[in-house]
């Protein structure tokens, strides 16, 4: 059970993870200049700027010291964060299984935003030097991963405003999402099971289930497998329900409001 106590305590939490983000970009400063520089590390960064860290008073004294603060000033700034509903983050990553939309929708949604559309597996294509499905076979999932992390942060530091497609996987990565969380505004376009098929039929592409009997079955157990993952997203779009121009719509009235 949840107390108010909790909940204060988590409201305080991304308000300092906020104000820290806010801090180090206005300074110039990376991830790893500032973990330099505090003595903290990476990880530990991000989950205080996605305010999912209990951070003590000694490491807050350090980490305010290299933003050129205080602990004092940087609780606050904590205090006095956004209310319920704003959005602290300019990039949108849009989660979801194949066939959800997610390009689809960010394409159409960045343009009428004026921003930068951003499709991340393109991006790990290009860093690899190799379609996906060669990178899994010659390097298999876990160098996928360490892949998917590292453009994603490059990505992130080149974007301060952006709607990024991720890859249907990335929920499933624990310091991923933690990025994911800590610096983006995170979408779940839903479907269901039968639509996320017909698109990806209708595209001519259903890996990873080519070849199998069972693939039907199987997506739609992926789906209730990752589900949970989707979740915790901060909005979810129901792009069956909404249809394409809904979804947009929809998606570009609640980062404007």
């Amino acid at each position: 059970m949840v107390t108010v106590a909790d909940e204060g305590r988590s409201v305080l939490r991304a308000g300092l993870g906020r104000a820290v983000r806010s801090r180090r970009l206005a300074r110039g400063l990376t991830l790893r200049a500032l973990a330099a520089a505090s003595g903290l590390s990476e990880r530990f960064l991000v989950q205080v700027e996605g305010g999912e860290a209990n951070i003590s008073v000694a490491r807050l004294a350090s980490l305010a010291e290299a933003l050129e603060s205080t602990g004092s000033a940087l609780l606050q700034e904590a205090e006095q964060g956004l209310g319920p509903g704003e959005v602290a983050h300019g990039v949108v990553a849009l989660l979801g299984l194949r066939g959800a939309g997610k390009s689809t929708v960010g394409q159409r949604a960045a343009r009428r935003l004026g921003v930068p559309f951003v499709e991340l597996d393109a991006r790990v294509e290009q860093r690899a030097g190799m379609r996906l499905g060669t990178l899994f076979e010659v390097h298999g999932t876990a160098h996928y991963r360490r892949l998917e992390r590292e453009v994603l942060g490059d990505t992130l530091e080149e974007f301060p405003r952006a709607v990024v497609a991720t890859g249907g996987s990335i929920v499933t990565d624990p310091e991923t999402w933690a990025l994911l969380a800590a610096r983006t505004t995170t979408v779940w376009l839903q479907a269901s099971a039968d639509d996320h098929w017909a698109r990806v039929v209708a595209q001519g592409d259903a890996r990873p289930m080519a070849h199998r009997a069972d693939a039907r079955r199987e997506l739609q157990q992926l789906l209730n497998a990752r589900a949970p993952l989707y979740a915790r997203a901060r909005w979810s779009l129901d792009t069956s329900a909404l249809g394409l121009r809904g979804t947009v719509d929809a998606l570009v009235e609640a980062l404007r409001r």
